[in-house]
């Protein structure tokens, strides 16, 4: 049986399941290609903005870092970074006490965090219901086209493979497509929930050594002091 004689056998249940579920490959192949161009801008503008960013750290100048972010919107760690360098600069600006502020910049950066998650997993759960639906999808066509083989079974009256090729292969034709469309949704949504932890963990630490590098904790100064009496060399820890 040809393509064509398929689909001139194929019932109206078969053909708007069929339908259904090219709307959603289409659908589903757009939003991963969407979430790959995103997430692989967002690694690589991070990339080129971890260098400046540890530069930042010890001990450059705020307004390259300003900069920096300026240049580099779309990744994850720009955004946590600006949050928290923005709000800190706003109080110092403002005469308030910078140090005093650690708690509203640790606020920021928190929220910037989620903020940017929440951002970068809008359209993941389309994937994983597309995924998770697909293949029921296809089972209904597979169930619409057993229905039809065995109604032209009625209809005849006898059960040759010409009454019932046409019902049998939409059925199959309706449980392969459901498949091809749930398998790439299924393995995208796993490898972006993947990416998604890493970029977590990226603006975990970035936000961790920002605060670090802005809210110093006395640093512990060790000179050596030496005791003539007992000839030996002793550690002494002053705060500077």
């Amino acid at each position: 049986m040809s393509f064509s004689e398929l689909l001139g056998n194929v019932g109206l249940f078969g053909a708007a399941v069929m339908c259904c579920l090219i709307a959603l490959s289409i659908f589903s192949v757009g939003l991963i290609v969407d979430k790959h161009r995103r997430f692989r801008s967002a690694s690589r503008q991070s990339q080129m903005f971890k260098p400046v960013f540890g530069k930042f750290l010890h001990g450059g100048e705020v307004k390259e870092l300003i900069a920096a972010v300026q240049l580099h919107q779309d990744s994850h760690v720009t955004r946590v970074v600006a949050a928290g360098i923005l709000e800190y600069n706003g109080v110092r600006q403002t005469g308030g006490d910078p140090v005093a502020s650690l708690e509203l910049v640790t606020s920021a950066l928190e929220d910037s965090k989620a903020e940017t998650l929440i951002q970068m997993k809008r359209g993941l759960g389309y994937l994983a219901t597309i995924g998770s639906t697909a293949p029921f999808i296809g089972l209904f066509g597979t169930v619409v086209g057993i229905i039809n083989a065995f109604r032209g079974i009625a209809a005849t009256g006898s059960g040759g493979m010409a009454v019932v090729s046409g019902g049998i292969a939409e059925a199959l034709v309706a449980t392969a497509l459901g498949i091809f469309v749930a398998i790439p949704a299924v393995v995208a949504f796993n490898h972006f929930t993947g990416k998604l932890e890493n970029f977590q963990v990226e603006m975990n630490r970035a936000s961790s050594q920002l605060v670090n590098c802005l809210f110093k904790v006395p640093e512990v100064m060790v000179r050596e002091v030496k005791v003539p009496v007992l000839g030996v060399t002793e550690e002494a820890y002053a705060a500077r």
